[in-house]
């Protein structure tokens, strides 16, 4: 079941967020706490989605989008990241949580989808290229994490006209509800 993130769900997503920890696929040092990760979950979903993978009462996976970049001229582009539980790897579920960012980004206004990749990840550099994302450029040496210095490649992709002048972009509270739920189910 594809969902919503709540709140309430900050402790289960910072367990499957705690198995990257260690990782280079981040570039936190430290495992946040359950009431920062609750913050987060509340800051992003102001404006942009941020979905739960759940399956027989488990959540598996997440994924969630927000600003690419701060400046108003940006507000255009999204930047997505995507969880997938250890467990559940190799079954399509961040396909299925990025296709489904993807459309509801479409009916908020976004035109381009970024996903920001700390190099080596060739695990997420399959998922942008299968997803239809192209890498737009790599940033080396970007950040020191787990005793060696990671480049991080931006991958981009279309997802909507570049026309001129493009409507504000809306936030997912005024997107169109039966196109939301359309989504979530299929």
């Amino acid at each position: 079941m594809l969902r919503f993130a709540e709140p309430a769900d900050a402790e289960a997503l910072l367990a499957i967020y705690a198995q990257y920890i260690e990782t280079s696929i981040t570039f936190e040092y430290d495992l946040p706490t359950a009431e920062e990760f609750r913050r987060r979950i509340e800051d992003i979903t102001a404006t942009y989605p941020y979905l739960v993978y759940e399956e027989g009462g488990r959540v598996l996976g997440y994924a969630y989008a927000h600003r690419y970049r701060e400046r108003a001229a940006y507000q255009w582009g999204a930047e997505l990241s995507v969880y997938i539980d250890r467990s559940a790897h190799g079954f399509g579920l961040g396909k299925r949580l990025y296709a489904a960012l993807i459309r509801l980004l479409r009916l908020q206004g976004v035109r381009t989808v970024y996903g920001v990749v700390t190099q080596p990840n060739e695990k997420s550099g399959r998922l942008h290229t299968a997803m239809g994302f192209t890498v737009a450029g790599i940033v080396r040496s970007a950040g020191y994490k787990a005793g060696a210095w990671h480049d991080v490649a931006t991958y981009e992709k279309p997802i909507a006209p570049h026309d001129d002048p493009p409507a504000p972009l809306l936030p997912l509270s005024a997107a169109d509800p039966a196109a939301i739920q359309q989504i979530l189910q299929a």
